[in-house]
């Protein structure tokens, strides 16, 4: 297949000029994109606290936990899009680029509809796995029956906009999120409030954001860069080898982390309902509060992924270097911040005794951690870049069970449902230092080789 007009030369754009210009676009881009859809999961908990039911804000952390697995493995095969288009198009192979997206959206769409019903049909099963219970595990569950489904849309969604992300259009990808994020949020007051549909208005605003999310990203992939083919079986199966080795172990990286987050909420749940609502909130606040972060691993990965087609081993050693120095001094002002608004941020979602306590804990000790999250977050983008999948997936799935497990164990035996919070962070350190010590040693020995 020649190459459309148009696309025949898509540029490598960030195999020259400055690498940290490059990182502030991508990754501020990014954020803002991240945030259009963040703010509205912040703006959704906001909503319904003020409907004041513990059990809804309990049901929505307790289907926070289920859904983070669903949109893991999104992310996961969104990990391989950025990966082997940005390389391709760093290689000069447009045809083999465009097959690549057709492809890595097919599997996207099947394996997240299987996803999708077998964790539809076991709802109850798995709220009462994660220690949900009575109203907040009914509420719970209303609120995934709505949402579930709409995981392959969104999925679709996500991986058409790692496509967008690895041509270097930092613009319309920020847009595709941005704007599905504003739909959600227009649509959240009037489906919970106007309509008194509350947690289901919630789930039924979400659901049609995504949709509209899917549209734009349709758009772009498309009509404007044009990186759409005719889907053909036969080269599906030649490339599902080559996609699946980079998004099967990023999909098993990324579920590794919800499993850690459900291992925590169900060691908090032990200590009380109110605990599990102050955790609700602190899951839909971090995020927002450190988009920089989540964006920087998305943001790096196009830059790493040219670079490493190009053979270009000195601007990614750079690139993991300023990465690591960005998120460090973001985090220590938002940290900082977040020290010092606690109490606000405390009225503003009328937290008291045991929720209160656990933002306050968060706030004070437990985000200036984030420091190694980001440092984790950036190792395990350069392993899914440079040909190691399975190191991120061997360092997260250690994070989410070895530096999980013992430290939320002896946290909670000390200190309660702080003790949790700040056993985990405790945990995510240790491995975190170590992913970023082989990062580095993983780029010399590819220098090396190279250069013999």
């Amino acid at each position: 297949m020649s190459d459309k007009p148009g696309t025949a030369h898509l540029p490598a754009t960030f195999i020259s000029g400055s690498i940290m210009r490059h990182i502030w676009i991508m990754t501020t881009t990014g954020a803002i994109g991240l945030i259009g859809i963040f703010v509205v999961d912040l703006i959704d908990i906001l909503f319904l606290s003020m409907l004041d039911n513990d059990a809804i804000i309990a049901g929505v952390g307790f289907a926070a936990s289920i859904s983070f697995f669903t949109v893991s493995m999104s992310i996961g095969i969104s990990i391989s899009m950025a990966a082997l288009v940005s390389r391709m198009i760093g290689q000069r192979n447009t045809d083999q680029a465009r097959r690549f997206v057709v492809n890595i959206v097919a599997l996207a769409l099947v394996v997240t509809s299987l996803t999708s019903a077998l964790i539809w049909f076991n709802l109850p099963f798995l709220f009462r796995l994660l220690g949900a219970e009575g109203d907040a595990l009914n509420e719970g569950v209303s609120y995934l029956q709505i949402l579930i489904p709409s995981l392959p849309l969104f999925s679709a969604g996500m991986v058409m906009s790692a496509a967008i992300r690895a041509v270097g259009d930092a613009r319309l990808a920020m847009l595709v999120t941005l704007l599905g994020g504003a739909v959600n949020a227009i649509l959240d007051p009037i489906f919970i409030f106007v309509l008194d549909l509350g947690i289901e208005g919630a789930a039924i605003a979400s659901v049609l954001a995504r949709c509209f999310l899917l549209s734009l990203a349709i758009y772009g992939v498309s009509k404007k860069h044009k990186l759409l083919k005719q889907f053909v079986f036969k080269e599906f199966l030649e490339d599902f080898t080559i996609i699946f080795k980079i998004a099967g172990p990023a999909m098993l990286t990324n579920i590794a982390t919800p499993v850690g987050n459900a291992i925590v909420i169900s060691s908090i749940a032990v200590f009380g309902g109110s605990y599990v609502a102050g955790f609700a909130i602190i899951g839909r606040i971090s995020p927002v509060a450190f988009a920089l972060i989540f964006a920087l691993s998305g943001a790096i990965a196009p830059i790493i992924g040219q670079n490493y087609g190009a053979l270009k081993f000195d601007r990614i050693r750079q690139t993991l270097k300023n990465s690591l120095v960005f998120s460090a001094l973001y985090v220590s002002l938002v940290s900082m911040l977040l020290w010092l608004l606690q109490n606000p941020i405390i009225r503003l979602f009328k937290l008291e005794g045991e929720a209160a306590e656990l933002m306050s804990i968060f706030c004070t000790w437990v985000a200036i951690t984030f420091i190694f999250n980001g440092a984790q977050f950036i190792a395990n983008t350069t392993f899914n870049n440079l040909g190691k999948p399975m190191y991120a997936t061997g360092f997260n799935v250690a994070k989410s069970t070895l530096g999980t497990l013992p430290f939320v164990a002896i946290g909670g035996q000390l200190g309660g449902a702080a003790g949790v919070l700040i056993g985990v962070a405790v945990g995510g350190m240790i491995f975190a230092v170590a992913a970023v010590v082989i990062a580095f040693r993983h780029i010399e020995t590819l220098a090396h080789q190279t250069d013999h």
